[in-house]
């Protein structure tokens, strides 16, 4: 499986944080945000990563990130020059995603969760046709919302229901097979000029094709869209590291545990940074590992 980081957009909603820098290039807490996505990615096993942007976020992005070797990983960078739509990112990414399964994560999702990198990881073994990732909120009627049965059959996908049916909203997170490139290229523009990632899940979901992966209680799925919503994902990450000792999207540490690079080159990542508690905690990790 492939993956691919949305990461445009002007950021409105944030203004004036957003004027001059993108949305996905601002802390939450100690890392940037695009750290949260991609270790997403990473904990499913992915390691070609295609990164999507603005043509004038893309060499910040570029500068912070590189090719992603040094976390074992391929990223490549595509632009996406207006906000045309999630689903465009099939289109743009169509080569690099070729003839292979894809995952979509949104630049801007925060996901935490004990066990979470198995689910992500059978999720993406047992993929037949696409699988969406369903959480509980409080108001569903500002998501796009999954219906399903007794027994998790996804019945309907309704996008910001004046009525929900559930409250189980859709997050930025999707698995699809390879259908997903021709589906995305078929689709019209919607009544906002996108092409919409919720027409891509029907299309599925018409084919009896479309799954539904419930993040329930012990999970945490976070949207930093506005400053109320930023500062409590960096208020949320602030208080779990403290307690626990453990840095969440670390993609250092994660690089290690899933195999990507070793301990030593883990280590030198940490001393590059060494001034910082952030390094400190990746050289301290790489030790623990036999570095």
């Amino acid at each position: 499986m492939k993956g691919i980081v949305l990461a445009g957009g002007s950021g409105t909603r944030l203004h004036p944080l957003t004027q001059a820098v993108s949305k996905q290039l601002l802390p939450v807490y100690d890392k940037p945000m695009i750290y949260y996505p991609i270790s997403v990615l990473m904990l499913a096993g992915i390691r070609e990563v295609l990164l999507i942007s603005t043509p004038s976020d893309l060499p910040l992005f570029k500068r912070l990130l590189g090719d992603g070797s040094q976390f074992g990983l391929d990223i490549s960078y595509a632009e996406q020059p207006e906000p045309n739509g999630l689903a465009e990112a099939f289109v743009i990414g169509a080569d690099f995603v070729s003839d292979e399964p894809v995952a979509l994560v949104l630049g801007d999702n925060i996901f935490y969760g004990q066990g979470f990198s198995g689910i992500l990881r059978n999720c993406a073994r047992d993929l037949r046709g696409c699988t969406l990732f369903g959480y509980p909120v409080r108001d569903p009627q500002r998501y796009g919302v999954g219906e399903v049965d007794a027994d998790g059959k996804l019945l309907s996908i309704v996008e910001k229901p004046a009525e929900p049916r559930s409250n189980m909203a859709i997050t930025g997170l999707y698995f699809y097979d390879n259908a997903v490139v021709d589906i995305a290229k078929g689709l019209s523009p919607s009544a906002r000029g996108e092409l919409e990632i919720t027409d891509v899940n029907l299309a599925y979901l018409r084919e009896g094709r479309a799954h539904l992966t419930e993040l329930g209680r012990g999970f945490a799925w976070l949207d930093t869209g506005t400053h109320d919503s930023l500062l409590e994902a960096g208020q949320f990450v602030q208080v779990l590291e403290h307690r626990t000792g453990v840095r969440i999207a670390c993609l250092e540490e994660i690089a290690l545990k899933m195999g990507f690079i070793s301990a030593e080159a883990c280590y030198e990542l940490g001393a590059k940074q060494a001034k910082s508690g952030y390094g400190e905690y990746v050289m301290e990790v790489a030790r623990k590992a036999g570095a």
